[in-house]
């Protein structure tokens, strides 16, 4: 059975680079030229997230467990350099999912309060927002490239890295793994089940004033555009909750039962990599669901992928003259 799970994670990885680098760039060029009908501070986010997915499928899926199942023996498997793809794998994976957690808050403010939009949902505040949370998860994740070791010493030269057995008993490393478990996955997870139960309740009370003010039948362009923008937003969270969900199952499990990881059954093991594979699988799905929702970002979407196949047929027409 784990032979057949093996298989099927190490194609499955290959599938998720091949298809999540080349999307997740196309969304970053898209977005940044800033003609897909969005606000700067909304494009900010946007981009900041796809370019954060980009980087955890580079880090996580591409040097990290491609790297070891299909070219084992690499310099990527020096300790030094393994244990620096660690921490830029959990640096990454924390961004793409923060920013998600920023992004819902800033449309919170913005649908739910008009006072408060003006000064916070700003395309300065965005910047300073992404660049502050960004840093301080750097921080927050430096202590990770201590937490391996060399499984091997090959000419005082350390190999591969394995996880220190101090990092399951030192008390200090256990309020870390603590602290980091709660950090990712639950609080974002918590926090933007919050934000969108909110934002919700304050559209459906002032949909209700609005119709009343308004009539029923007569269009209303606020409620229009609030609609837009919060298919956007209910999009994207919910599909980072449902492709974390088996995640954070995992996480309840392991906290509830204080049952090592490593010691996992088949089945739970099993379970646990599901998790991680639905996990990064959320970080190639936002471009489709910009196609999915937004009109103008498909017209970018087509014009850009035109031009690409235009530039390649003229490129190959001059080799070959």
């Amino acid at each position: 059975m784990l032979e057949i799970f093996y298989t099927i994670r190490k194609l499955y990885y290959m599938i998720l680079a091949v298809i999540g680098v080349p999307v997740n760039l196309l969304a970053i060029v898209i977005l940044s030229r800033g003609k897909c009908g969005l606000t700067a501070c909304t494009t900010h986010y946007l981009v900041a997230m796809a370019t954060a997915d980009l980087l955890v499928i580079i880090t996580d899926a591409i040097l990290y467990r491609i790297s070891y199942y299909y070219f084992p023996g690499s310099f990527l498997d020096i300790t030094p350099v393994c244990s620096v793809i660690y921490f830029l794998s959990r640096t990454t994976t924390d961004c793409s999912v923060w920013f998600t957690v920023t992004f819902s808050f800033d449309r919170f403010v913005a649908i739910c309060s008009q006072k408060l939009k003006t000064k916070y949902c700003t395309k300065k505040t965005a910047a300073v927002v992404l660049a502050t949370t960004t840093i301080l998860l750097c921080l927050k994740n430096i202590p990770f490239y201590f937490t391996v070791g060399p499984v091997w010493i090959i000419n005082n030269v350390p190999w591969d890295c394995y996880t220190k057995p101090s990092y399951y008993t030192d008390p200090g490393w256990l309020v870390f793994k603590w602290l980091h478990r709660d950090f990712t996955p639950f609080l974002p997870f918590s926090l933007i089940a919050l934000l969108n139960s909110l934002t919700v309740r304050h559209i459906l009370v002032a949909s209700r004033v609005r119709k009343g003010l308004r009539g029923q039948n007569r269009s209303d362009p606020e409620m229009d555009s609030r609609r837009k923008s919060v298919i956007l937003l209910f999009s994207i969270s919910g599909s980072f909750v449902i492709l974390w969900l088996v995640h954070v199952i995992e996480f309840l499990y392991y906290n509830i039962t204080d049952t090592d990881p490593n010691y996992y059954n088949d089945s739970l093991y099993i379970f646990q990599h599901v998790g991680i594979m639905f996990r990064n699988l959320s970080c190639c799905t936002n471009t489709f669901i910009y196609g999915a929702t937004q009109s103008k970002f498909r017209e970018q979407f087509k014009s850009t992928v035109s031009g690409a196949v235009t530039t390649i047929t003229k490129s190959i027409q001059n080799l070959r003259t």
